[in-house]
């Protein structure tokens, strides 16, 4: 009895919790009566049209439900109400627009609840000045001219990782072998993680990390939301230790400095001259391995998608690759230039994170009252950018259906509407990162391999990241070069 009582009790205070979220935000609503709001649906009471958003992505079509309200309510802007917060959804080049270059001008970052209290003191929390300076202190590790020093070891990984894990192997599900690539050499170059047995763990920790990270968070066994809270703490408890052993081997000098970026934040200041706290480097690097993991694993597996069933597009990115090969000695890791070499493969990548981005979008918040599109935008409302209205937009992507990398030769799409990465001051910092992730593996893998799909029409679903339902099970078939 007294255990029912301690799992019922929590349940109804955050019911509770969630009935006055709600009532506060209705008396609001009420005064926002008076001003000429974007049209739409607030939807359900409470929930608003969240369980209709997540749905939508879990079964394979996330945009279904933004093109549906921009045909019946406005193409420019349209509210609704999600995660308990009422919304304005911003379409269009012109929405991106007006959503990145108004950073700390009309609006700020802003994500849902689930996500502030599993990343808390990192980058993606901060606004202003302290963001400015944050990022700045990431990107002296994470820009082109310190990653370029990275690049043979990241091809290494790359080509230990397929004779590994693909080399002798008939039939592989793409989507978790993809992870043991992107997860270890996250792993290697944040915080010089080399055992295997460790990166494995802290991987399946980021499975329960991802699966929790967008949704109400209520905080209970059984829940997506309280499985990510446990993995994310079993995660910063493994950075700790690295971080304090790390402590005494750079006062002992027993690693340099620029070893990783553990070493980078423990002996390098922001502009202002402030070393992050303990917490705070934590909390970044949990970001980043989030971020240069799963991003990364869903663009690669829809990659090898792609490539697996349009064989004309394959046949040219193996060109490409292999006369890059034979421009080296062999036994020779890739370079800068070989990978400035590889235009094709990006365009080619480029053109698959139009059709399939990993991520549908994300979010910003009013700081004062502005209009938009002749719309009234209260402060306090939440606003979401979303890559659909623009990546399947026939006006700005001809047969946007149609696969076709030659999109991106030249001065490429019109800008504002080809934001994989977002924009503006808030663009996604390991931009450069996935890049090269990519190119790297996309050299190593068609070179040994031409594959065939197992299940040509398999879903890819949006959960939260956009990942094949059956784990993209592929046929291998070796060259004999």
């Amino acid at each position: 009895m007294e255990v029912a009582k301690l799992v019922v009790l929590p349940a109804v205070l955050a019911l509770f919790v969630l009935c006055l979220h709600f009532i506060a935000k209705t008396v609001k609503l009420r005064k926002h009566q008076v001003l000429h709001l974007p049209l739409g649906s607030f939807g359900w009471p409470i929930v608003g049209e969240t369980f209709e958003f997540l749905r939508s992505g879990r079964e394979g079509n996330i945009f279904r439900f933004i093109q549906e309200r921009m045909n019946k309510y406005d193409s420019r802007v349209f509210k609704t109400s999600m995660l308990g917060d009422p919304m304005a959804v911003f379409c269009g080049p012109a929405g991106n627009k007006f959503l990145f270059s108004n950073e700390n001008k009309n609006v700020q970052v802003w994500w849902p609840s689930s996500i502030r209290k599993l990343l808390r003191l990192s980058l993606v929390m901060k606004v202003g000045d302290e963001a400015k300076m944050t990022k700045k202190l990431l990107m002296g590790f994470l820009n082109p001219e310190a990653l370029r020093n990275w690049l043979p070891k990241m091809d290494s990984i790359a080509q230990r990782h397929i004779s590994t894990h693909w080399e002798g192997k008939e039939q592989v599900h793409v989507y978790p072998i993809v992870q043991l690539y992107t997860f270890k050499l996250a792993c290697c170059l944040f915080l010089s993680i080399e055992d295997s047995i460790l990166v494995s763990k802290l991987s399946s920790k980021f499975d329960e990390f991802l699966k929790g990270i967008i949704g109400f968070p209520i905080n209970l066994p059984g829940t997506r939301f309280y499985r990510a809270m446990k993995a994310a703490n079993e995660i910063r408890k493994e950075i700790k230790m690295i971080l304090k052993k790390r402590k005494v081997d750079l006062e002992e000098k027993r690693v340099l400095p620029t070893q990783d970026l553990v070493s980078h934040l423990l002996v390098t200041p922001d502009p202002s001259g402030r070393f992050l706290t303990e917490t705070e480097i934590i909390d970044n690097i949990l970001l980043l391995l989030f971020a240069g993991n799963d991003t990364s694993r869903s663009a690669l597996s829809s990659i090898m998608k792609y490539l697996g069933q349009l064989p004309e597009v394959y046949e040219h990115v193996l060109k490409e690759q292999l006369e890059i090969s034979q421009g080296k000695e062999a036994g020779n890791l890739l370079e800068w230039q070989d990978v400035q070499k590889m235009k094709y493969s990006w365009n080619v990548a480029s053109e698959v994170m139009r059709l399939s981005p990993p991520v549908s979008g994300a979010y910003r918040e009013a700081i004062k009252d502005f209009t938009y599109a002749d719309y009234n935008i209260p402060k306090g409302w939440k606003l979401h950018w979303n890559i659909g209205s623009t990546h399947m937009d026939p006006t700005l992507f001809l047969n946007p259906e149609n696969f076709d990398p030659s999109r991106f030769e030249g001065a490429g799409p019109i800008p504002y509407s080809y934001v994989p990465f977002g924009g503006g001051p808030r663009i996604c910092l390991g931009q450069e990162f996935a890049r090269l992730e990519i190119l790297v593996f996309m050299h190593n893998i068609v070179k040994r391999f031409k594959w065939d799909l197992v299940i040509p029409d398999e879903k890819f679903l949006y959960d939260p990241m956009l990942e094949p339902a059956k784990g993209l099970p592929i046929r291998l078939q070796p060259h004999n070069f």
